[in-house]
């Protein structure tokens, strides 16, 4: 596969270049190192698309999780604690896990236990590759990154994301790169705030 389009939010790609350009040249090799070919499997049921053979997002997620596990990107989580209170729920933000929890039970709530996991971490940056439903997309980019970011884990988030030509031969409802390149716009130039490279990939 192939990169055609990135966006650099908040200087992400420039940070990149400049402390982890190895890293970056890392995840175009591995970008281009996902055979398309191989990930046009599925047999679509669709009504408008039936009997078409289709991209598959299965394929084609086992593929970059091959190339980047030996890159040795590997899963991390974020983990807090909630509860129903927002003044509660501010002063605990930046805290870590367990300071949370005390302060919660402290002021006599229940803490609930949550994470965020990200498939692929390395060197303080994340990557998201994400053929699922609109709704994914949006929960990386604004909450799954931005934790991490928050929780002082990771540096830049990176979200690779089908074209809409790629999209097209896929089943309905993926995302694609320019949809959520312009939920990001319309949000304004500090939101979400976190630095991301948004990336854009055709067979």
């Amino acid at each position: 596969m192939k990169i055609v389009e990135i966006y650099s939010h908040l200087n992400g790609l420039e940070f990149l270049l400049v402390h982890k350009p190895k890293l970056w040249n890392e995840i175009k090799k591995v970008v281009s190192a996902v055979d398309a070919k191989s990930c046009k499997t599925k047999i679509s049921k669709e009504k408008t698309k039936a009997g078409k053979v289709l991209y598959s997002p299965i394929d084609m997620n086992a593929n970059f999780k091959k190339f980047l596990s030996v890159a040795n990107w590997q899963e991390s989580r974020v983990s807090y604690w909630v509860t129903k209170d927002e003044k509660l729920i501010r002063k605990t933000l930046a805290m870590d896990p367990k300071a949370q929890k005390m302060e919660i039970e402290a002021a006599g709530l229940e803490p609930i236990y949550s994470y965020n996991q990200t498939d692929f971490v390395k060197n303080r940056v994340a990557i998201e590759v994400q053929f699922g439903k609109y709704s994914f997309v949006a929960y990386d980019l604004f909450v799954k990154h931005l934790a991490f970011y928050i929780g002082d884990r990771i540096d830049v988030g990176i979200e690779i994301l089908p074209m809409k030509s790629l999209q097209a031969q896929m089943s309905s409802g993926v995302a694609y790169y320019e949809g959520e390149f312009y939920n990001v716009i319309r949000q304004g130039r500090g939101v979400p705030a976190v630095p991301l490279v948004m990336v854009g990939i055709v067979p």
